[in-house]
Order: structure tokens, then C-alpha cells, then sequence
């Protein structure tokens, strides 16, 4: 027999008003997120971003501000609660954010902004995990800020299925075909996840971030981003600003992201954040010979920047799929199994950059890229 409500609504016309009512609900949600704020109110939304205590993880908390704001030191300072981070105790748990470089905002757009802070105690001291505080100082010298460090970092990345340890597009405790056809790839069975990667690209040229380039990486599933060439202390805020954006758009669209330096055992290429590196002498006429003395410097000096490159670099530093071995510190041109490379059109100029390639994907940018300029320049 037919019930009332099957009379007065069909199974299929119930269906499809109910599944019309989901789609307005969502398209109101949708008009409500990308609302322009401009039209009724001159305030604007600041969105402060900073890392915690694990040194890898992002956190961000959102505050309105009476107007837009292009200079940081313009920037109230803010707290949080570190004791919830893992970088303050629960009895005097309050930890300062410094306001320290302005990005425009590609999800909210209009004239609110992201802003990369670093942390401090009440009485000004920065906190243990704040990275960034050590890296001003080095580039803030005066033979560093001479010189005019630049820098090039190349940040792979692994897209993983949620709730799931397991690249995307991989059989769930299989594997795809081996690596070979990946790499810079096209075609749905190669360039996996590649409207992510797209949408990250135009969010951080929308943010002011200087990405140079994407591509494809040799396992499926990882791509990697360029950002550079950045002058000293700016490579760090854009890089963790990339980072950022890209934890926020695999959030939108359902996937993890990860940053580990091996995250499938075996056969298959871990992700590295390769650092390029050049300063004004070795930009100039001559600069072949600074590249070559300043790699003696780097030489000297393998043990404490492997210690500072990143967690779980052992497990990509094996000599294997495009590394160094990571007790062994070796050189060479065009030779990317080395642990620096100097490419080939440096050699014919005499001049420009070098690329540090033990890096892993999880460092510290901030670390990396003083260290470097400490090493090379003051060391």
C-alpha cells in the first residue's frame, strides 16, 4: 500500500527535491564564503599563520582588523595558547605572535591578508621552536646582507589519501606501475592530483609568493614546487606560506599531504627540498671559484647541516634513487647523486649558483638557508 507521503511526493520526486534543496544549501555556503567584503565594510579579515611545536605543523587563527594593512609593523601582536601546541606549559601557557610579512589572501581575497609570525615569551625571548629568530640575526650581518644571499628551494611532496598512509591514486595496499613514466607526466595514470597542484600554483602567485614552477616528481603521487630565487630571510616566510597554502587546499579537497623524506619504503624516490643557492660573488665574473671554495666550506661543516637538514633523512640519503650516500659528502657537475651539484651552465659561465640536494622535504627552510649563509660567508 502507498503511504500519504508517497502520495503527495513520488520516491523520485522526493529524491530530486531533496537533493535540489543540497544543492541551494551549498551554493548559499559557497556565495557566503566568497563574499566581498568591500561592498558593506572597510574592516578585513587577517588570517596569522605559525608553526608549532613539532616544527612542522601550521597553525592559524583569524582576526578582523578596521582596515587594510600592507605593513607588518603596522600588525597588532597577538597570543596563543602554547600549552595546546606543545610549545608552553599549562601554567603559564600564553606565547606572543610577531607579525613579520603580509600575503595577500587567494581564499578570502579582496584586501584581507596572511600573515607569517614568529613566537615569543611575554618577556621577548623567542621561543625554542622559533627558527626564524636565529635565521634574521644571520642574515641581518653585515658581511651576509653584502652579499645578497639568494636562494631557490625545490619542496616536493607526497599527496596521500585520507585516513589513509598511502599515496593517491595507489591501490590500497598494492603498488602502481615502477617509476619512469611519472615524472613531469601526463595523462590521468601519471599527473595524480594534478588540480591540486594547479590550484596551489595560482593561489601562491594570487599570495605574492614567488613560485617559479611545478612539475611532476618520479614517484606517482608527489609533485614538487619551486619557490625562488627569494633573498635570505623572505625564502623562509614564502616557503612556509606555500606550505600553507598547499595544507589548505588538500584540506578543501579531501587528501593529506605530507612532507616525510621517505614515505614508501623500497623502490621508489623519497622527497627532498633541494636548496639553490648563489651569493653576489658568485653571481659575478668569477664567481665559479667562490662556489668551489664555498662547497669546501659546506664539506667541512656534512655532519652539523645533515643534523639540521630534516627528520628521517636517513631513510632517503641511501646513495640510491638520485641521492648521496648521507655519511659521505661529494660534489660534481650536472651529477644529481651527489650532494651537491653545480649545474653545467654554471661551469661554462664561471659563474652563478650551486644546488645543496641533501635537504629533506620536512627542514626547516628558515635553518637551512641560514645555516648555508653562515657556512659559506661567515664561516
Amino acid at each position: 500500500e502507498r503511504s500519504c507521503i508517497d502520495i503527495v511526493f513520488p520516491k523520485t520526486t522526493f529524491i530530486d527535491y531533496y537533493y535540489s534543496l543540497r544543492r541551494t544549501a551549498t551554493s548559499l555556503l559557497s556565495d557566503l564564503v566568497n563574499l566581498n567584503l568591500s561592498d558593506t565594510t572597510k574592516q578585513i579579515i587577517a588570517e596569522y599563520i605559525w608553526i608549532g611545536g613539532s616544527g612542522m605543523d601550521i597553525r592559524s587563527k583569524a582576526r578582523t582588523l578596521p582596515g587594510p594593512v600592507s605593513d607588518p609593523s603596522k600588525l597588532p601582536k597577538w597570543n596563543y595558547d602554547g600549552s595546546s601546541t606543545g610549545q608552553a606549559a599549562g601554567d603559564n601557557s600564553e606565547v606572543i605572535l610577531y607579525p613579520q610579512a603580509i600575503f595577500r589572501d587567494p581564499f578570502r581575497r579582496g584586501d584581507n591578508i596572511l600573515v607569517m609570525c614568529d613566537a615569543y615569551t611575554p618577556a621577548g625571548d623567542p621561543i625554542p621552536t622559533n627558527k626564524r629568530h636565529n635565521a634574521s640575526k644571520i642574515f641581518s650581518h653585515p658581511n651576509v646582507a653584502k652579499e645578497v644571499p639568494w636562494y631557490g628551494i625545490e619542496q616536493e611532496y607526497t599527496l596521500m589519501q585520507k585516513g589513509v598512509n598511502w599515496p593517491i591514486g595507489w591501490p590500497i595496499g598494492g603498488f602502481p606501475g615502477p617509476q619512469g613514466p611519472y615524472y613531469c607526466g601526463v595523462g590521468a595514470d601519471k599527473a595524480i592530483g594534478r588540480d591540486i597542484v594547479d590550484a596551489h600554483y595560482k593561489a601562491c602567485l594570487y599570495a605574492g609568493i614567488s613560485i617559479s614552477g611545478v612539475n611532476g616528481e618520479v614517484m606517482p603521487g608527489q609533485w614538487e614546487f619551486q619557490v625562488g630565487p627569494v633573498e635570505g630571510i623572505s625564502a623562509g616566510d614564502q616557503v612556509w606560506v606555500a606550505r600553507y597554502l598547499l595544507e589548505r587546499i588538500t584540506e578543501i579537497s579531501g587528501v593529506n599531504v605530507s612532507f616525510d623524506p621517505k614515505p614508501v619504503p623500497g623502490d621508489w624516490n623519497g622527497a627532498g627540498a633541494h636548496c639553490d643557492y648563489s651569493t653576489k660573488t658568485m653571481r659575478n665574473d668569477g664567481g665559479l671559484a667562490v662556489i668551489k671554495k664555498a662547497i669546501e666550506k659546506l664539506q667541512v661543516k656534512h655532519k652539523e647541516h645533515i643534523a639540521a637538514y630534516g627528520e628521517g633523512n636517513e631513510r632517503r640519503l641511501t646513495g640510491k634513487h638520485e641521492t648521496a650516500d648521507i655519511n659521505t659528502f661529494s660534489w660534481g657537475v650536472a651529477n644529481r647523486g651527489a650532494s651537491v651539484r653545480v649545474g653545467r651552465d654554471t661551469e661554462k659561465e664561471g659563474k652563478g649558483y650551486f644546488e645543496d640536494r641533501r635537504p629533506a622535504s620536512n627542514m626547516d627552510p628558515y635553518v637551512v638557508t641560514s645555516m648555508i649563509a653562515e657556512t659559506t660567508i661567515l664561516g
